[in-house]
């Protein structure tokens, strides 16, 4: 531990005594029950240009079209404002999850299902946020598309850069990715379309009661 990341990002976040939790008038299991399903995060995890923000706003479409209460916290826009101060070091990476997964967190006690599309490049960045919610509440999304299909599509250009040395610490290229193990759900985008690749995970919603 003490030779990650990890260390210092605990040492950051250590609360003060004086930080009492506040409980809420109305509870989560209120809203749960107001919103009609089952609150969750819908974490997806794979390597840039795998399709993990396209995916996500495609089912994020599919469960509004339903009357679900939902949002999608993509991983470029949250570096936009929450995030804006942190690089691309593996330190500034381990800090940025741990960020966006409390306030996935906080999504999940409003009652929504929430979407993130993050690299999240590293397995104990993900098991760290799992760890702040309940089991049920965690379902990992493994965008699961070859290196070569994400460097083909390049829609940011980031692959041509990190090539020409341009960009540096750059997922698979030169900073490692460590696939998911034992995804909750494993989707393809390199051979099946993104509305399919959108009802797999629907599917999953509906078979586990998260939605009705």
């Amino acid at each position: 531990m003490a030779d990650t990341p990890y260390k210092e990002v605990a040492d950051v976040t250590s609360k003060s005594s004086d930080v009492m939790w506040h409980k809420a008038d109305v509870s989560s299991t209120d809203r749960q029950e107001l919103n009609k399903q089952k609150p969750a995060v819908l974490w997806y995890t794979g390597l840039s240009g795998s399709g993990k923000s396209t995916v996500a706003n495609a089912v994020d479409r599919k469960l509004f079209e339903r009357g679900c209460h939902t949002y999608v916290l993509d991983g470029d826009n949250v570096r936009h404002g929450l995030n804006g101060d942190l690089g691309f070091s593996d330190k500034d990476r381990v800090e940025n999850i741990r960020r966006i997964g409390e306030v996935a967190k906080l999504f999940v006690d409003a009652g929504l299902i929430v979407s993130t599309a993050f690299i999240s490049p590293f397995r104990a960045d993900r098991e760290m946020v799992r760890e702040l919610l309940e089991v049920s509440q965690f379902i990992e999304v493994f965008i699961d598309t070859p290196i070569e299909v994400c460097e083909s599509r390049d829609p940011k250009g980031l692959y041509k850069k990190a090539r020409a040395g341009e960009i540096k610490h750059f997922t698979g290229i030169d900073s490692a990715y460590e696939a998911p193990q034992n995804a909750d759900i494993h989707v393809r985008t390199d051979d099946q379309s993104i509305e399919a690749c959108a009802d797999q995970v629907v599917d999953l919603l509906l078979s586990k009661h998260y939605i009705a």
